[in-house]
């Protein structure tokens, strides 16, 4: 069975169940109604944007024009990690992008060859929905891992510091730090697998199964990006936070106080 198209006059309906978050917004004057009313119109724009990129994307299924693309959404993804952890985007920009690039990369290559076993690695049409639904997974996860990494050794300063002057090497001085922005970082998505398929169908097995795929092949693809977005966002955390401690820390181990962005 084909999936149903939905018309624009379906897509306007949908568009009227706006109507209760706003009524609810204006009456407790929550005051979300602006800031939900712009989110829903740039979505609605980026996605017809990209909709029509997408579809001449798959067309051409060009190899170098698809990494291409794949390494400007890895980019876009470094910059809004980024920025909302407050960190300062000169300080963060480089490694981030190197780290996100490789964790990116490296999983959708290896379940490509080694998993799915395409002819074409590079195909657009997993090439660049994998990167999408690995980066837009694991974005969160790298937003409050970065943040609290380098907030809480902000906040500890005395007694991070306190374990260097006791002799701690900068890798034993940082690493409980580390231990608990990775375990944060996890978090939601180990709570989301925890309850997957009893309270939720997720994302990926929904559009399977609505693309007319059977249950069991969607839940075959579901396992496999769980995996994927998990092993991404462990990796990409670490990595970003390895790769940025030279620009972040002195020669002697202590925090930098520029680089965190201004408020």
């Amino acid at each position: 069975m084909d999936t149903v198209d939905l018309s624009i006059t379906a897509l306007l309906i949908a568009f009227a169940l706006f109507i209760i978050p706003v009524a609810i917004s204006w009456f407790y004057r929550i005051g979300l109604t602006r800031s939900l009313l712009y989110a829903t119109a740039r979505m609605t724009v980026q996605l017809i944007m990209i909709g029509i990129f997408l579809k001449y994307l798959f067309r051409w299924d060009n190899a170098l024009l698809n990494i291409l693309w794949l390494t400007v959404m890895v980019l876009v993804a470094v910059v809004s990690a980024v920025r909302q952890s407050s960190m300062k985007l000169s300080r963060m920009l480089h490694p981030a992008f190197i780290s996100f690039s490789l964790a990116t990369f490296l999983i959708i290559l290896f379940f490509n060859i080694f998993v799915i076993r395409l002819d074409n690695v590079f195909n657009a049409r997993y090439l660049i929905v994998l990167g999408g639904m690995l980066l837009g997974n694991s974005l969160r996860g790298n937003i409050i891992g970065i943040s609290s990494f380098y907030s809480n050794i902000k906040r500890d300063r005395k007694t991070y510091r306190y374990r260097l002057a006791l002799g701690a090497t900068f890798s034993e001085s940082i690493r409980p730090y580390l231990r608990d922005s990775v375990q944060l970082a996890l978090k939601p998505t180990i709570a989301a697998m925890a309850t997957m398929g009893i309270v939720a169908l997720p994302g990926m097995m929904t559009g399977v199964i609505l693309g007319g795929a059977s249950p069991e092949v969607a839940i075959k693809y579901q396992i496999m990006i769980m995996i994927a977005i998990v092993v991404s966002t462990i990796l990409s955390v670490v990595l970003t936070i390895l790769l940025t401690l030279k620009s972040c820390f002195s020669r002697y181990g202590t925090l930098r106080d520029d680089i965190f962005a201004e408020k």
